[in-house]
C-alpha cells in the first residue's frame, strides 16, 4: 500500500513533504495564537479544496455550490449535537450521508439529462441558495437567527463531543487535509482516477473508449460531497454558530474553491499550497489595512490572485514550483 502511494515520487518529493509534515506538526509549539487560527483555516481550505478539486481536476465536472455541502453537513451534526445530545463522531455518519445523498441528487440530475461545463455549475449554484433559502426558514435549524451550538471545556480537551482548545482543532484538520492527500493520490493512480482523467480531458473520446461516463461522473460527485459533508461536520464544531445567508451563499463557494484554482487545479498539492498562500496574505492584508476602513480589501485581493494567476501562471503555482524545485513530472 505504501509502496503504491509513493510510486513515482523522487527522494527529493518525499523528503520535503516529510519536511512541510513534520514543520505543520510542530507548529502549534512555536506559534502565537493568532497565527495558529490563520493555519487552521488554511488547512481548512486546503481539505476543502482538495475535496472540489478531486471533482474538477480530476474529472472535469465544474461545481460553483460546494458550500451547500458545507452547510450540509455542518447543520446536520450541529441540530443533532444541539437538540439531541447526538455526539459528532455519530452526527458526521449522518451529515456524510446527506451531503453524498444531495450530491447524488444533482449528478443524476445533471449527468442523466447531459448538462454540462457552466450549466452544471449554475444546477449546484441553485441547489445551495435553495438549500439556504428553506434553512433560513426553518425554526428548528435556528432560521435567520443563527444555529449555536453549546460552548462547554473549551479550556480542556473533549475529544468525544469535539469540544477543546483551537489546537484540538488543528490537529483534526491537519490528520483530515493529510488523509485526503493520500486519497486523492491513491484515486489517482487507480483505474477510477485513469477512467476520471480520460472524462476530463476528452468526454466523448472516453464515451467511444467504452467508458461509463455516468457511472464514474456519479462516483467523483459522491466522493466529493461526502468529504466536504466531513469538513462541514469540522466547521460547525469550530465556529459553534451557523447562519444561513454565510453558510450557503455563493460567494463562500468562491472562497472554497480559491486555494485550488491558484495551487493548481488537477495537481495534488495545489489546494494544499493555494490555501496556505492566499489566507496568511488575505489576513496580512487585512491586518495592514484595518486602519483605513477599505471594505472588501481581503475579497479583491483574492479576486486580483486569481487574474495573475489567469495571466501568469494558467497551471497554478505548483507546477511552476514543482519545476522550480525539479521535482519529478509524476510528482506534479
Amino acid at each position: 500500500m505504501i509502496r503504491r502511494l509513493t510510486d513515482g515520487l523522487p527522494r527529493r518529493a518525499l523528503a520535503l513533504l516529510l519536511l512541510f509534515a513534520v514543520v505543520m506538526a510542530l507548529a502549534p509549539f512555536f506559534v502565537s495564537d493568532y497565527v495558529l487560527s490563520v493555519l487552521i483555516i488554511s488547512l481548512y481550505f486546503a481539505f476543502v479544496g482538495q475535496a472540489w478539486n478531486l471533482m474538477l481536476g480530476f474529472a472535469g465536472q465544474l461545481s460553483l455550490g460546494h458550500a451547500l455541502f458545507v452547510g450540509i453537513g455542518a447543520y446536520t451534526s450541529a441540530a443533532l449535537f444541539t437538540h439531541f445530545g447526538i455526539d459528532p463522531w455519530v452526527g458526521v455518519v449522518a451529515a456524510v450521508a446527506l451531503s453524498t445523498l444531495m450530491g447524488c441528487i444533482i449528478g443524476y440530475l445533471g449527468f442523466r439529462f447531459s448538462i454540462r461545463g457552466v450549466y452544471f455549475a449554475l444546477l449546484t449554484i441553485a441547489f445551495a441558495e435553495f438549500t439556504g433559502i428553506m434553512v433560513d426558514n426553518s425554526a428548528w435549524l435556528g432560521g435567520s437567527a443563527g444555529l449555536f451550538l453549546p460552548v462547554k471545556n473549551a479550556g480542556s480537551i473533549d475529544l468525544l463531543n469535539l469540544r477543546g482548545p483551537p489546537t484540538l482543532f488543528y490537529y483534526l484538520i491537519l490528520i483530515l487535509t493529510g488523509g485526503a492527500l493520500v486519497l486523492c493520490r491513491f484515486l489517482l493512480n487507480s483505474k477510477l482516477g485513469l477512467y476520471w482523467q480520460a472524462i476530463r480531458d476528452d468526454q466523448e473520446a472516453a464515451e467511444a473508449a467504452g467508458v461509463p461516463l455516468f457511472r464514474y461522473k456519479m462516483i467523483a460527485v459522491a466522493i466529493s460531497s461526502a468529504l466536504t459533508g466531513v469538513a462541514g461536520v469540522w466547521y460547525a464544531f469550530y465556529y459553534n454558530n451557523l447562519f444561513p445567508e454565510s453558510t450557503f451563499a455563493t460567494g463562500r463557494s468562491v472562497e472554497l474553491i480559491l486555494g485550488a484554482v491558484v495551487g493548481g487545479v488537477g495537481t495534488l498539492f495545489g489546494p494544499i499550497l493555494g490555501a496556505l498562500i492566499l489566507t496568511p496574505l488575505g489576513e496580512l492584508l487585512t491586518a495592514l489595512t484595518s486602519g483605513l476602513q477599505i471594505d472588501g480589501i481581503k475579497t479583491f485581493f483574492w479576486g486580483f490572485c486569481v487574474v495573475a494567476i489567469v495571466l501568469f501562471r494558467p497551471s497554478g503555482v505548483w507546477p511552476w514550483l514543482a519545476g522550480l524545485l525539479k521535482l519529478d513530472g509524476r510528482a506534479r
